[in-house]
């Protein structure tokens, strides 16, 4: 593990988004990386596909929407 400097902006709206979220702020940063690192390296992908292959993989199962 290391350490990451990032600005004061950034840190608070880590700080903000992670309450909102229930992460801590670090879990919040971590989160932001590792969606950031599939985005760049899946550029056709647009975030919901992402977080839905990321759920599929973690064999977490999802509840189906039914269409009105």
């Amino acid at each position: 593990m290391g350490i990451v400097k990032i600005g004061d902006t950034l840190h608070e709206e880590l700080r903000k988004s992670s309450s909102v979220m229930c992460r801590s702020i670090n879990a919040q940063a971590e989160f932001w990386i590792k969606v950031g690192m599939l985005a760049e390296a899946n550029p056709s992908l647009p975030f919901t596909e992402i977080m839905a292959l990321q759920l599929k993989n973690a064999d977490v199962q999802t509840p189906e929407i039914e269409a009105a």
